[in-house]
């Protein structure tokens, strides 16, 4: 296993893109604030920027920034962000950049000499590239955190979140926890779909369940708190 950045935080990444990896972050990040930590939020990069209130933002960004206890600028939790909603590497050739990894490695140290809790959100994924040469895995693997897998659940889910747990455990990483996040509420079997990965994950990987959340409306984390498990969370972040 790799060393972590830091003694109490997480890596946060989905089996896909829009499986509510950032409402679970933000959840995580105000539970730690609930117990009188301090807490910061991170985006290494950020993929889609909208108009909101007269200007340019990643609605992300500020989910995780409204999240932290720690007050924290845009630029703090989103230190790399990206006009198009798109895949890192082609976001960032649209407007002429490139993705360097390491001001994302030190953006994350920052924080971590500043939080008693870091909560990093990946893009996409658990393998996104970034450039020619890294991609988020590669980026997950430098900080050293233990993972917190966000699967959505819809057709298909068994198959990527094993995969990912796959890819995890390669990298040298532990799968501390997961969550079943409901993407798709008419999917058929969806209880057994959740037993099942309750199973490979717990048995395969000792990954903990720290929750299964249903099709919310709003996903803000005092919504979403409640569908997390607060004995899961205190066994994984020694709370």
């Amino acid at each position: 296993m790799t060393t972590a950045i830091t003694r109490r935080g997480c890596f946060v990444t989905g089996t896909d893109t829009g499986v509510g990896k950032t409402a679970i972050s933000a959840t995580l990040l105000h539970w730690f604030g609930l117990q009188g930590w301090r807490s910061a939020g991170l985006k290494p990069v950020a993929c889609g920027m909208e108009q909101i209130h007269g200007r340019w933002a990643n609605t992300d960004v500020l989910a995780l920034q409204r999240a932290s206890s720690l007050p924290l600028r845009e630029d703090e939790v989103g230190p790399c962000q990206f006009n198009a909603a798109c895949a890192p590497h082609i976001a960032a050739q649209l407007e002429g950049r490139s993705i360097d990894v390491a001001p994302l490695l030190a953006a994350a140290h920052t924080l971590a000499g500043r939080a008693d809790a870091l909560v990093v959100e990946g893009v996409g994924g658990f393998a996104v590239p970034l450039n020619a040469q890294h991609d988020t895995a590669d980026l997950a693997q430098a900080l050293g955190l233990p993972v917190v897998l966000v699967v959505g659940l819809r057709l298909g889910c068994l198959n990527h979140a094993l995969l990912t747990a796959q890819s995890i455990q390669a990298r040298g990483l532990r799968l501390a926890g997961w969550v079943a996040n409901t993407v798709d509420s008419a999917m058929p079997w969806l209880g057994d779909n959740v037993a099942t990965l309750r199973e490979w994950l717990g048995r395969r990987y000792g990954a903990v369940e720290l929750g299964y959340v249903p099709r919310l409306d709003e996903a803000q984390p005092e919504r979403v708190l409640p569908h997390l498990r607060d004995d899961a969370l205190r066994r994984v972040f020694d709370a």
